[in-house]
């Protein structure tokens, strides 16, 4: 079996955003040999917000009033600087909302400054309010959109003289260099939990990236993953694509090796509790192929997140072995 990954997210707002938290917590990190760092994509946060936030029950989005968010690229740039090991993924970026040539270049860029360490993690996304704030005219076709702009990505990194006509993006005519230090690219991470990503990830993806709390899309236990990763095989057979081919991801930012938390059938929740029933967590899901795991381990302190970073490293991490 390969070697299980472990990533965890930096804030993009709030206290712990500001530079020299972001870079204590990124080398920290680092050094502990965290083998991926994520940063989440907002550029504006409507002041009214209609749209139904997929990851809460309610429907609502916990808003910052200052509307305060670093922008996700910046970031990762700045902590690529920092670092030296660990990978930088974009968790996720929203492809519809940046112009595709000029994201291809930035990521390519970013993938080159930093030796080769991006992972794109991409998603359609959800709120249509930063959509119209953004000039980002496709939300009602983001996900057609999404797929398009991938595929004019992979046109921009791989071929000498790229080309493209599309429904919403073409080029011809271009150089575009220089090429991702990754070949063909950088991995593409998909998120998402609907069978629309599932799709996704089997015509695009290296990759899928759920997220486990989705209440429509619920993927919090084993039994659960194995269903949703049944489907995704056989998509996968359909786009014509061996399912081995795809890797496996799984993000869980509730993550909480000290206390147990329970689900709403008052079962423990996955990767809560004890550090010895976190590691038999991750064992679980490594048995469904799940590869790279991506956990919270911001607390609100610097303090208490770097103590965070510790004790998995030091005590979580060794209980899960060399699987």
């Amino acid at each position: 079996m390969p070697r299980i990954q472990f990533g965890f997210g930096l804030p993009t707002r709030g206290p712990l955003s500001i530079p020299e938290n972001l870079v204590r917590l990124a080398r920290r990190g680092d050094e502990l040999g965290f083998d991926f760092i994520s940063v989440s994509d907002h550029v504006i946060i409507p002041r009214a917000i209609a749209s139904r936030y997929p990851y809460s029950t309610t429907g609502e989005f916990a808003v910052d009033p200052s509307g305060s968010y670093l922008e996700q690229l910046m970031v990762l740039a700045y902590i690529a600087a920092g670092t030296s090991r660990s990978r930088l993924l974009t968790s996720v970026m929203v492809v519809p909302q940046r112009p595709p040539v000029l994201t291809a270049k930035q990521l390519a860029s970013l993938d080159v400054l930093s030796g080769g360490r991006l992972i794109l993690g991409i998603g359609a996304g959800w709120l249509r309010e930063e959509f119209e704030a953004l000039d980002a005219p496709w939300f009602d076709k983001r996900g057609t959109v999404t797929d398009e702009y991938l595929r004019a990505f992979k046109e921009l990194w791989t071929s000498e003289e790229p080309a493209f006509d599309g429904d919403y993006t073409s080029f011809h005519d271009i150089a575009f260099a220089p090429k991702p230090v990754q070949q063909p690219h950088p991995p593409i991470w998909v998120g998402g939990e609907s069978d629309a990503a599932l799709r996704r990830t089997a015509r695009l993806g290296d990759a899928w990236y759920p997220i486990g709390s989705n209440p429509r899309h619920p993927l919090g236990t084993t039994a659960q993953l194995a269903s949703a990763i049944d489907r995704l095989h056989a998509f996968a057979r359909e786009a014509g694509r061996d399912p081995a081919e795809i890797d496996l991801a799984y993000s869980a930012g509730w993550y909480n090796d000290r206390d147990a938390e329970l689900d709403n059938a008052g079962h423990r929740r996955s990767f809560t509790g004890s550090p010895r029933q976190v590691a038999d967590d991750v064992h679980a899901f490594a048995t469904l192929g799940v590869r790279h795991f991506g956990f919270g381990m911001i607390d609100g302190t610097l303090d208490g997140s770097l103590a965070r970073l510790e004790r998995f490293a030091n005590v979580v991490r060794p209980l899960i072995g060399g699987a």
